[in-house]
Parts: C-alpha cells; sequence; structure tokens
C-alpha cells in the first residue's frame, strides 16, 4: 500500500514489496523441511566395502582339486567325467581329508546355473569347506 500526504503533487510512485507471497513460500518450505527432518534423522549409516582387483595367477593350485561342469551338464573331476552320484561319493572322500583342498568350481559359459547350483549344493551336504569359483579374465 502506498500512503501519501495528498498536500504534495509529486509523480514519484512508492514501491512497496508484497510480502504476501514471499510469506507464503517461507511457509511452504518451513513445512517441506519439517516434513523430511524424521527422513534424514532415521537413516542408516552403511560402510561399503571397498572394491579392489587382485592380481590373481590363472593356474589352479597343485593341491586342489578341479571341478568343471560343462555346457551340456556333464561333471568333470580332475579332467575325467563322473556322474553326479560318484561326485558325492569324492566330495565326502574330500570332505574327510584333514586340511581340505580347496576345489575350483569351474562352469562353461553356457552352462545352465541350475547345474551348477546342484553341484553346489552336493559339497555342502558333503561337508567341503572351500569351494572356490573359477573364471575367466578378457
Amino acid at each position: 500500500m502506498a500512503f501519501g500526504q495528498g498536500f504534495e503533487d509529486d509523480e514519484e510512485v512508492m514501491a512497496e514489496i508484497n510480502m504476501t507471497p514471499l510469506v507464503d513460500v517461507m511457509l511452504v518450505l518451513l513445512i517441506i523441511f519439517i516434513i523430511t527432518m524424521p527422513v534424514i534423522t532415521q537413516s542408516i549409516e552403511v560402510e561399503l566395502p571397498k572394491a579392489a582387483l587382485q592380481e590373481t595367477s590363472a593356474e589352479i593350485l597343485p593341491d586342489s582339486v578341479s571341478l568343471i561342469v560343462q555346457a551340456n551338464g556333464d561333471i568333470q573331476w580332475q579332467q575325467q567325467a563322473i556322474t553326479l552320484a560318484q561326485l558325492q561319493q569324492r566330495l565326502v572322500e574330500v570332505a574327510a581329508q584333514s586340511p581340505q583342498p580347496p576345489i575350483q568350481l569351474q562352469g562353461a559359459a553356457k552352462v545352465h546355473y541350475e547345474k551348477i547350483v546342484e553341484v553346489m549344493a552336493l559339497a555342502q551336504q558333503s561337508g567341503v569347506n572351500s569351494l572356490n569359483f573359477v573364471t575367466q579374465t578378457k
């Protein structure tokens, strides 16, 4: 609102800032801040693990057991084809050894995941402690 004395005949206009929209915006920002504050305080801080590439050797350890699952589902134990029953028997034998040699499990690129899980389940049931996955680097 502009107030004048009425006696002065100035063509000068008094400029005032309309405070109503400014107050409305500030109240909306205050409400947003009040609503989001509990979300910020209830967050859980998680320490994520650090990922680093480690240089690995392409060779399989000499005291380890090589276990390969082919694309068609065939299983090879130390480059010798075996059945699931034979695999379970050999896994029990490995589990009985002290210390257990690590088993290096390698799956073909086109093998069904179901077959790998089946081999992993047999290893777990047999009591094998160390099952390592062998991958090929590009």
